[in-house]
């Protein structure tokens, strides 16, 4: 660790409730070091443990309780009571008392408190909203909508194809590199969360926006950024952006709000192709196991929401076209 200390430090400093920023304080900030360490979480999530913890903390001290073990199942209430008061998102509150919940189990394990007062206090059930999808029709007509007679416009012909062909997530397909394309065999190789690899077959249309992309538009973003020397930072990237470096997400994220808008339609984000592409195998009698192993789902949980999507179609098309419904 950077400053000397080790995990056991730390777990020793949390055993001293007595010294203000001590006890629950430097217990959730070793926590969250040894989640940093030992799981492979991103950044992001990481980040949101510090920030969900640090406020609990705080607001902890301000009630008087300093140490893991003075925490009780009637703080946890009040707790929770206290981020509905401040307009928390119920997201937001589910969030922040799931980063408790681990970090108080964890406080467990290594004798910080005799029981977990978190574990039965559950956070406002989240109403889960159903996913934009578009039509069969929109989703083709989206995927035409970037002109093709300049390397952007290739390039981004290529990402909607390859999102609503092969359901990736945006961040999937901007990590994607030279190695992971096989045209030959039609599929390309995804590394999805935890790291996690899966084979995703290609389209005829996106094979086709992709070969194109690999052997005329993408050569000219490189040398049109001056990086066309083999030294470029993008050089292993498959998608890039005018300065040749690797596409973010953002940037997919701008592209698609700008088609849209200039269309006159309203925005979407590149997620609803991901769900457009799962709706659309399910309607047409794809088994949702192979649905499941297409998104790099881990729990079968997950992908179920597509079939209520489904249902949804399903009774808006009978209703629209049964003259008793």
């Amino acid at each position: 660790m950077a400053d000397g200390r080790t995990l056991h430090d730390d777990e020793r400093h949390a055993h001293d409730g007595g010294d203000g920023d001590r006890g629950v304080a430097a217990a959730a900030g070793a926590f969250v070091r040894g989640q940093a360490a030992q799981r492979d979480l991103s950044p992001h999530t990481i980040a949101a443990y510090a920030s969900d913890l640090r406020q609990f903390s705080e607001w902890l001290k301000r009630g008087g309780i300093v140490a893991v073990h003075q925490i009780e199942r009637r703080t946890m209430r009040r707790y929770l009571a206290y981020l509905g008061q401040r307009g928390y998102a119920r997201r937001s509150i589910a969030r922040k008392m799931s980063a408790i919940r681990c970090f108080l189990e964890w406080g467990v394990m290594r004798g910080l408190a005799g029981s977990n007062p978190a574990q039965d206090v559950r956070a406002p059930k989240l109403d889960r909203p159903l996913p934009k999808v578009l039509r069969a029709n929109e989703a083709a007509a989206l995927c035409e909508l970037p002109p093709d007679d300049d390397p952007v416009g290739v390039r981004d012909r290529a990402v909607l194809e390859i999102l609503y062909g092969s359901g990736l997530r945006v961040a999937e397909l901007c990590s994607l590199d030279l190695e992971d394309v096989d045209l030959r065999a039609g599929r390309i190789r995804v590394t999805g969360k935890g790291r996690k690899e899966r084979q995703v077959p290609l389209t005829e249309p996106a094979q086709d926006r992709l070969r194109r992309y690999l052997n005329e538009a993408r050569p000219m973003l490189l040398s049109r950024a001056g990086r066309g020397d083999g030294n470029a930072p993008g050089l292993s990237a498959v998608f890039l952006n005018q300065r040749g470096r690797r596409l973010n997400p953002r940037s997919v994220r701008a592209c698609l709000d700008r088609l849209l808008r200039g269309e006159g339609r309203s925005p979407i984000g590149p997620h609803a192709l991901r769900h457009s592409f799962a709706t659309h195998l399910l309607d047409n009698g794809a088994d949702l196991r192979i649905v499941q192993e297409l998104l790099g789902h881990e729990s079968l949980a997950t992908t179920q929401i597509y079939t209520h999507v489904s249902s949804e179609r399903l009774r808006a098309v009978y209703e629209r076209s049964h003259p008793r419904a």
